[in-house]
């Protein structure tokens, strides 16, 4: 890791926590609106997840452990049992946020085990557990990114979708943290990016961020993406995950399922990048995830523009499931686990 610059490669902080506020990047307004949203409650908080002002599992779970310190501020208590009864409600609107990325009840899961045996300092403990949960994020996505970029062979070519860097994390990125260490160790030639429809991650924030860190991007329509496997021009996909579940299957932003079907096609590898917190070893397979659905009216804009006639269906699922048979690698801080089954999850996380 001594040979990546993470000045140069890790500008980008969408959460700020200013000590009697959270500060959210409006994910919404990139790239041409730099806007900070402010928060001042746990309400707020969980507003902003569900109308992806932030959004990126591991950011998700971020922002809500600051909105659970946000919901202490409203409630009286000696101790921390008390203040986890009356926190409760809080907590469930900030987990309804949004249903499919684990690290959001993960994250949440985290600040109700700090109150344990908490007295007084109770809201001092929530404080200390929002911020490591933020310090851990970045110092695990920056772990990830340099085992990733060992597995590419020099001169590649990657392909990646949605938005995985700084925008979606604490720092860095997974997926993106993985890009950004092979180009800085001269393994990554050239990115290419998804724009991931209906949302545009890819082409609103994904390009964009990689301009800030001064990597030049290659932007390119979702269905284009068979054809430059076919080019032999990439020789990676790397992806991120908002769950891994026990027998490796990973759910991630709708469209990942078929560029791996088609990387397994064209002999392209397939690497999942994901901090360990998106491992839900509790869930068998992707057969058991709940896949968010959200109004089918974003499929019939772009950028406020109508684009369908009226009075037409659509469909809106956020999320797609790759089974594990079409994932060459998961890539945690933990370690890179090659070709994941049960077995291989149960050596790295246990039963």
């Amino acid at each position: 890791m001594n040979d990546i610059d993470f000045d140069r490669y890790d500008r980008i902080r969408p959460i700020r926590w200013t000590g009697d506020a959270l500060e959210l990047l409006d994910q919404r307004r990139l790239p041409f609106h730099v806007e900070y949203v402010r928060c001042q409650d746990s309400d707020a908080v969980a507003a902003a997840i569900h109308a992806l002002t932030v959004r990126g599992a591991p950011a998700i779970g971020i922002a809500a452990a600051w909105g659970v310190v946000l919901a202490a501020r409203d409630i009286q208590a000696d101790d921390g049992a008390g203040a986890l009864a009356a926190l409760e409600p809080a907590l469930q609107r900030l987990n309804a946020a949004r249903p499919t990325a684990v690290n959001l009840a993960w994250a949440l899961a985290r600040m109700r085990r700090s109150l344990g045996g908490a007295g007084a300092d109770w809201r001092e403990r929530l404080a200390r557990e929002a911020q490591a949960i933020a310090d851990e994020d970045l110092a695990a996505n920056r772990r990830m990114g340099a085992l990733g970029a060992a597995l590419i062979v020099p001169g590649s070519g990657v392909l990646t979708h949605c938005n995985t860097g700084s925008l979606a994390t604490a720092g860095f990125g997974t997926a993106l943290g993985v890009i950004r260490a092979g180009v800085a160790q001269g393994r990554i030639e050239q990115v290419y990016a998804g724009e991931t429809r209906p949302w545009l991650q890819g082409a609103r924030l994904t390009v964009w961020e990689l301009q800030q860190d001064g990597i030049a991007p290659i932007l390119i329509a979702d269905s284009a993406a068979a054809h430059l496997m076919k080019s032999g021009r990439v020789q990676w996909v790397v992806v991120g995950a908002d769950r891994i579940c026990a027998n490796g299957d990973t759910a991630n932003k709708i469209g990942t399922y078929q560029l791996a079907i088609a990387a397994r096609h064209h002999g392209v590898k397939f690497m999942v990048a994901a901090p360990s917190s998106t491992v839900d070893m509790a869930t068998a397979s992707g057969e058991a995830i709940e896949i968010e659905e959200r109004d089918p009216g974003e499929l019939f804009a772009v950028g406020g523009v109508r684009t369908a006639a009226e009075q037409v269906g659509a469909w809106n699922p956020v999320f797609d499931v790759t089974p594990h048979e079409l994932i060459d690698a998961i890539v945690t801080e933990r370690g890179v686990i090659e070709r994941p089954d049960a077995q291989a999850m149960r050596a790295a996380f246990g039963a």
